[in-house]
């Protein structure tokens, strides 16, 4: 049976291995889970993007 999610939405994707490497090693070494570290990249995505379209 699968878990449900209640404050999360469930996403597959795939990155490059060099990425994947890499943000494993993140996550290993600050101890900060994975999912934390994605919400926070993609957070950090939107704004970027916000800003862009807000200069046009």
């Amino acid at each position: 049976m699968e878990p449900i999610l209640k404050n999360r939405k469930r996403f597959t994707s795939s990155i490059k291995n060099e990425l994947a490497e890499a943000f494993n090693q993140l996550a290993h070494d600050t101890r900060i889970p994975k999912s934390r570290l994605f919400d926070e990249a993609i957070e950090d995505l939107l704004k970027k993007y916000r800003q862009k379209n807000l200069k046009k």
